[in-house]
This record gives structure tokens, sequence and C-alpha cells, in this order.
């Protein structure tokens, strides 16, 4: 597919527009820090403020006079806002083709996406800055990393001080979670509905990044982790790749930050208590969903790594933004060392094939063989002084609890991955679909007779209520086999291709995140005794 990016010097000239606009608002410039650096808005402000679309943008175009770095966008949010990507290391140039002509390994570093968890925007800008001024000058020699540090660009300029109201700061205010259209980009990888998912879908097609790193907040449980992260979810990820995060990769940063610091990283969780009732789940650490609607799961369903970091969000911002900085530091220091080893893993998993494989539909948490220590902390009330609401302050407390993790996830009901699938032509939203993910699909030339599969529809549900613009569905039913003629009014959908896992993911009717579970045929499916995509056996080939 054809480029998307600004050059430099154009994207200089919409800097320089946007900022006369901010200085008509009276919106701070770029400064320094005393020492001739640039300084970002929450340094210039105490940490009271969070950096704005014009900050960034006059931010990242201080950084021009590097030679490693250029400036580029890599699409546009549904007002209009150019989204910016500094691509940082030996290519000559921003494009993806230049980009890829490097051969490097190619890191991801993407902020924002929830645009009142702000640190990790801030954490990337500082990132740039450190890499400007020749720090980490070591990691270029192996690595090319794309910089994306406010893809929820639209909320983010959506700042109020009643957001994320008991997350420590910044006191100022922050923006929302949701896009303009009051989508949340964390869900919406399956289904496609946003100009910045199809923007960064594009992206990550084009750039093929072998990591992604998504840098997030979270709130809840008071544990006593300046950070927790994860690595893919889905129980279809690629195991080669989720080993050597979890074996060695993760290891490596929890050590490097409890070295440096005396900070303490760990996996994501939660860890909820009983119900008076005694009902709810029973006493344990937690891990979020397994679908692929998130972004870290999606990636890993591609076959790249992908790690998200969670700062915590009671501590204060200033501590939160180092702890995002942090992460990223060591995430980077191990794929320097290991970029060879990081790329040969991703192409193992594009050359290996799911096809009559078992692949999982829907699944569960998987509880620990034994318990595990997990430090929980404690909390201080505290007064936002400009909105007098009451926020929570991390306090320096480890309190050790033995407990069983639910960290990861196992399949409760699985399908045999087939050959192919081949979807009627007239299905042109579908197909669609399938091209903004990247997924290959070729067009069948002559008419022929085979055996394939048909998914017989026994029962369907739709939810009463809508959730991110959709009514879910949930169909029941079981595949029959059957002879069909099938010619030009069908494509068809090897599954053995490198998108192979997200292609199944996407195409199954029982899947839990995909196709049907976001009803994305709508009310051709009330009545319907037969799904329209057939399935073409792993034995068989077309």
């Amino acid at each position: 597919m054809r480029s998307l990016y600004l050059t430099p010097g154009l994207l200089a000239c919409c800097v320089a527009s946007l900022v006369s606009g901010a200085a008509a608002q009276d919106v701070p410039h770029p400064g320094n820090d005393g020492t001739g650096r640039q300084a970002s808005r929450p340094e210039r402000t105490g940490f009271l403020e969070t950096s704005r679309y014009e900050d960034v943008m006059g931010f990242l175009a201080g950084l021009e006079g590097s030679p490693q770095i250029h400036l580029t966008s890599f699409g546009y949010t549904s007002e209009g806002r150019a989204l910016p990507l500094a691509v940082v290391g030996r290519a000559v140039g921003p494009s993806p083709e230049e980009v890829v002509e490097a051969g490097t390994t190619r890191v991801l570093v993407m902020a924002n996406i929830h645009a009142g968890e702000v640190a990790g925007k801030e954490a990337t800008l500082m990132l740039l800055r450190s890499l400007a001024d020749g720090r980490h000058g070591r990691w270029l020699d192996s690595l090319t990393l794309l910089v994306a540090p406010i893809y929820n660009a639209d909320g983010n300029e959506r700042i109020s001080l009643s957001n994320r109201p008991r997350q420590h700061g910044p006191l100022a205010g922050m923006g929302q979670r949701p896009n303009a259209q009051g989508l949340d980009l964390n869900r919406d990888h399956m289904k496609v509905d946003s100009p910045e998912a199809r923007s960064l879908l594009r992206l990550i097609d084009q750039y093929d990044p072998h990591v992604v790193v998504d840098l997030h907040t979270t709130n809840g449980t008071f544990h006593a982790y300046h950070l927790t992260y994860a690595a893919p979810m889905n129980p279809n990820t690629d195991q080669g790749i989720v080993q050597l995060l979890r074996n060695e990769w993760l290891p490596f940063v929890t050590r490097g930050v409890r070295e440096k610091y005396g900070w303490e990283f760990y996996y994501y969780g939660n860890a909820p208590r009983s119900r008076p009732d005694g009902s709810g789940p029973p006493r344990g650490w937690y891990t979020y969903d397994h679908r692929p609607r998130f972004n870290t799961n999606y990636v890993g369903l591609r076959n790249r790594f992908a790690i998200l970091g969670e700062a915590y969000s009671y501590a204060t911002f200033q501590d939160r933004i180092a702890a995002s900085l942090r992460l990223v530091e060591e995430v980077l220091g191990f794929a320097h060392a290991n970029a060879s080893r990081i790329r040969e893993a991703t192409e193992r998993a594009d050359a290996a094939s799911v096809v009559g494989t078992s692949f999982a539909q829907r699944a569960q948490h998987r509880r620990s063989e034994a318990q595990v220590e997990i430090l929980m902390g404690e909390v201080t009330r505290e007064t936002n002084p400009y909105s007098g609401q009451t926020v929570f302050r991390r306090q320096d407390v480890r309190n050790p609890e033995m407990m069983f993790e639910f960290g990861t996830f196992e399949p409760i009901e699985s399908v045999i991955a087939p050959q192919a699938y081949l979807v009627p032509a007239s299905l042109t939203a579908v197909l669609q679909k399938l091209d903004a993910h990247g997924i290959e699909w070729l067009p069948i030339e002559s008419a022929r007779e085979m055996e394939v599969q048909e998914f017989a529809v026994d029962s369907t549900r739709v939810a009463e209520r809508e959730y991110q613009g959709h009514r879910e569905r949930t169909l029941w039913g079981s595949y029959e086999s059957a002879l069909r003629t099938v010619d030009s009014d069908w494509v068809r959908v090897p599954v053995d291709q490198p998108l192979g896992r997200v292609a199944v993911y996407f195409l199954e009717p029982r899947s839990d995140d995909g196709l049907v579970a976001w009803n994305l045929l709508g009310s051709s499916l009330d009545d319907a005794d037969r799904y329209p995509i057939l399935r073409v056996p792993a034995a068989n080939r077309p």
C-alpha cells in the first residue's frame, strides 16, 4: 500500500501554525528546563499540568536538529488531527520503506490510547529528548524506534478536572478515556470502527514493528507496585513469543528497576475482595481480558512481541512518568541486546501455520499451581485544591500477601483451524475489515465443486444494551459438511498466512471477539439458519 507521511518540513509548518494558534489562547510554548533543553509542560508547571496536542507537536518540532530523529505522521483522528510519529535510528528517512530497509529490529512505543492516562505521553517525550541529547546511542546499533506519543489526540484535548478524579494528578486536569466519537480505542482493534484504529493498523502493517510497547495508567486495587505490566493474554498467541517475554524479558525489566531504583514492578492484576455474602470470585491476583480487542493481545495474535505498561494511578504524576520511562528504558535495553533473537522469534511465528491445530474461540482465567506473593499497598486521602475532590496518594508501604494468581488464560471452547474461509464477495464490509487488518484474501476465478463446512445456526442472542457502538451477538450451532459449488461470487481467505491467527479469530462464528461477536453482519443473522461464511477443512485445498 502507498505510504502516508509528512516530511519534517511540512510537519514543522503544521507545528508553527498550531503554536501560533495556541499563543492566541495563552497556551504556554515549549520552554527549557534551565539546561538549554526543551522542557515538557509537566516540567514547566511543577507536574501540575499535562501536555496538550500543541505542546506535543511543538516539542517534537524542537527535536528536528537531531540527525537520527525523523518526524512524520501515521494517520488522523476523527477530528482531523495528524497523529505524530518520531522515527529514531539509522533509517535515512521516516517512510515505512526506508525504516524496513534499515534492517534493524523495530520497536513501536505508543502512549495515550486513553487520554486520561497521560504519564506515558510525557515519558515518551522525555525518551525522545534523551535520544536527541545523545543518550542511549548504543540502542540504535540494532534498533529503530517508532514513537507515537499521543494516539488519542482528540480525547487529550477534552481536559477536565473531573476526569479520573481519584488519580493523583495532574491536578489541573487531564483528557478523557474515549476518542471524540465516544469509542474506547483499546477496544477497537478487531472491529476497527475509528480512524485512529485504522491508522494504527496501517502503521503496524506498513512498518511491521517486531515489538509494541503500550503505555497506560491503572487504578483499582491498592497495591505496592509503581507499575504493572503484561504480555499478550490470548491463548492462541505463539508460545515462543510468550515464553521469551515471561521467562526472560519481563524478569529482566523487574530486576533492572529494582536494582537501579528500588522500585517493584510486577504482572498486571487486581485483587477483588469477596462480597459480604461470600459471592464473587475467590481472592486472587487477576489479570485483564484475553480478547484481541485489546492492543497488547491483538499485537500478540499478529505474531509480534507486545508489552503493556500500567503506571500506578495513585503514585504521584511525576513518579508515574518516571515509572513509564524506566519501563521503556529497560525494555529497550533487553531489545538492544537480543535484537536478532526477537526478529527470529517473529519469523518463526509467521512461518508456523495454525491450519489443523486446535484454536481457542473462548477462554477463562487459569489459576496458578501455587500461591504467589503479591505486594499490597496503602494510600492516604488528599484533596485536589482545584476541584475539591478526594485523590488517593500511594504510601511507601509493602504488605506481602500470599494468593493464587490468575495471570494467564486457558481455552474453554476450541475449533480446529481450517485451511481457508470462503466469504461471499457481496459482503464488501467484511472484505474491507479484512483489508484494514492486512489479512490476505484472493478472488476465486473458476467454478469448482468442493467439500466445505457450513455453520448451522441453532439460536442467536443480541445484547439488550449497546457497547462501543454495537449490540454484541452470540450464535449457537454446529458445523455440517456439504458439497458446494464455489465460483467468482466468493473469495478465499487462506489461514496459512502470517495473519492466520487473526483471520480465524475474526471469521469464526463462535469467536468471542470477531465478526459475529461485534454483530458486524447486523440483522441478516436474526432469522438465519446458516452462517454465510464457509470453511474449507484442513485436509482440503481449493
